[in-house]
């Protein structure tokens, strides 16, 4: 028990202030397990993100399973998933309730003023330091150039990482062993898995699909909206447009993972038993995931071949999480008051390394005062 309370108190309180997206968790997690908890290095770190984008579904929420299976083997993995979830799935039912009977969500536009640039300074923190373990040597800058480069044209998320990892590896590989039968034998890969309620929807079709969601999801919640809307709206019918965008609009307010959307949808089309089953659905294929995977990782790394392909997809990880901050930087850096929340966080982040707990509380109660200019 000694083991997991470090767990259940360090996710916990990422749960309640895990803004921004899978980007702006993941540079939090950074913060406290490498800098201030000092409970693995930054490198490992890094192995750590770059695997969780060889499995389907929340990148951020499998990296949390990642280190409680490190630190407590299994018991610690539930422990670690389960307390970062918990937080966003109770707030975003509640939310969901209130949807129900009102129709309506709260007004929460103020909060968001602060919060919003608060993420981008905390991300570009955890950029800088990541990127500075990602890129070993001079030749590994071309990969996550090339990367970004991908992702600016239009290239999805999954694809241009793919791309960065294997056109990496063969690039890295090839710069320090002559090609040979066996080492082109060993970029073969697996093949990768599958690419107010307006009706009453049975418990086991809406836990049917946030199971499957759960388990193709590559991409975390960027590209969790196409699958929503796809199937729920378009193919189902069970949410119109409206719904759906209210529901995306909860999952990004709320803290902790962008998947807990499926517990206000689940809210929704079947009450409370819906959004426990949508919730336990979408994140149970994540727990499986990443039971099979964390044990080989060490192994992966002792490989010339796989070492050179977790170097190369983390620096393409590095570069996914720089193309959202910019994307989320143009889109929120638009006023004065952004940017001088931008600013400060910048400066408490980068000259203080003030906590991010404190910088979402405090950016947040400044934005609140802003929004009133």
């Amino acid at each position: 028990m000694k083991a997991l309370s470090p767990l259940v108190r360090l996710f916990l309180k990422l749960g309640f202030i895990g803004f921004g997206g899978p980007a702006a968790v993941i540079a939090m997690m950074e913060d406290e397990l490498v800098t201030r908890r000092q409970w693995m290095t930054r490198a490992h770190y890094l192995d750590l993100v770059g695997a969780t984008n060889l499995i389907p579904g929340p990148n951020s929420t499998e990296v949390a399973m990642h280190v409680g299976y490190e630190r407590a083997g299994f018991k610690g993995l539930v422990t670690a998933g389960s307390c970062f979830i918990l937080p966003a799935a109770l707030m975003t039912g509640a939310l969901g309730w209130l949807y129900v009977q009102y129709g309506t969500l709260p007004e929460v536009g103020p909060f968001l003023l602060g919060i919003k640039p608060a993420v981008i300074a905390i991300i570009l923190g955890a950029l800088w330091r990541l990127g500075k373990a990602a890129v070993k040597s001079i030749t590994m800058i071309p990969i996550g150039l090339g990367v970004l480069a991908a992702l600016f044209m239009g290239v999805a998320p999954i694809m241009a990482l793919l791309a960065g990892a294997i056109i990496g590896m063969a690039w890295l590989y090839l710069r320090t062993k002559p090609p040979s039968v066996n080492m082109v034998a060993g970029f073969l890969i697996p093949s990768w898995l599958g690419q107010v309620a307006t009706q009453e929807v049975p418990l086991w079709k809406l836990g049917l699909f946030f199971l499957k969601v759960g388990g193709v999801l590559y991409g975390s919640g960027y590209v969790l909206v196409a699958f929503l809307e796809g199937d729920l709206v378009q193919r189902y019918g069970w949410l119109t447009e409206q719904q759906l965008l209210d529901a995306i609009a909860i999952g990004q307010f709320t803290p902790g993972p962008v998947l807990t959307t499926a517990t206000f949808i689940g809210m929704l089309l079947g009450g409370a038993p819906g959004a426990a089953l949508a919730t336990l659905a979408i994140f149970l294929p994540s727990f499986v995931f990443v039971t099979i995977l964390n044990p080989i990782i060490p192994k992966l790394r002792r490989s010339a071949v796989m070492g050179a392909f977790l170097d190369a997809i983390n620096v393409s990880a590095v570069a996914l999480m720089l193309f959202v901050t910019l994307r989320l930087g143009v889109s929120v850096l638009i006023a004065w008051q952004p940017w001088l929340v931008f600013a400060l966080a910048a400066v408490a982040v980068f000259r203080f390394r003030v906590s991010a707990a404190w910088l979402v509380a405090g950016s947040c109660a400044l934005g609140y005062g802003l929004s009133f200019l």
